[in-house]
């Protein structure tokens, strides 16, 4: 899926949301494919009460912005995963505007062999999808800018590794 609106361009809430959210970094940005899905549908069908063709999911590109916290995603992709609000957060923009935002969740996300369940937050219409950095460090995720792309580190390629204080 492919989104037809650039989160980035000048003077749009989705450029402004980088206060506390997420900061845009014009250097080393890249998509990545992920594996998105509704975690209570996956909850129902390990309980059995829905097929695996039920569970709502989809693989969509999101652009990997290790500024940014949370994942992000638009309202479409909300709706076609079927995701609950459970939250509003107020969010301050770069100039200073505050907004509210919604939490929807619980999404589960997978990369290569790795998976991680989180909240995200929701842009309005049809906003370009983030993945920010703490999905990427449950998921023990390396960004490598050279090759624009996420690796799995060569010293632990089967299982995530979670520093634990």
């Amino acid at each position: 899926m492919k989104s037809t609106f650039n989160i980035y361009q000048k003077g749009t809430i989705q450029a402004e949301i980088g206060f506390y959210f997420y900061k845009i970094h014009i250097m080393g940005r890249f998509r990545q494919e992920v594996e998105i899905i509704n975690a209570n549908d996956t909850a129902l069908l390990k309980a059995g009460y829905i097929k695996e063709s039920e569970v709502r999911q989809m693989k969509v590109e999101m652009m990997v912005d290790t500024g940014a916290y949370m994942i992000c995603i638009n309202e479409e992709l909300k709706n076609q995963l079927g995701l609950e609000i459970n939250d509003r957060q107020e969010g301050v923009l770069a100039n200073g505007d505050r907004h509210l935002f919604d939490i929807a969740g619980p999404i589960e996300i997978r990369i290569h062999n790795r998976r991680t369940i989180s909240e995200a937050i929701v842009l309005p219409g049809n906003a370009e999808p983030l993945l920010g950095s703490i999905p990427l460090e449950a998921m023990d995720l390396l960004v490598d800018p050279k090759m624009g792309q996420l690796v799995v580190p060569k010293d632990r390629p089967y299982i995530a590794q979670t520093l634990i204080l």
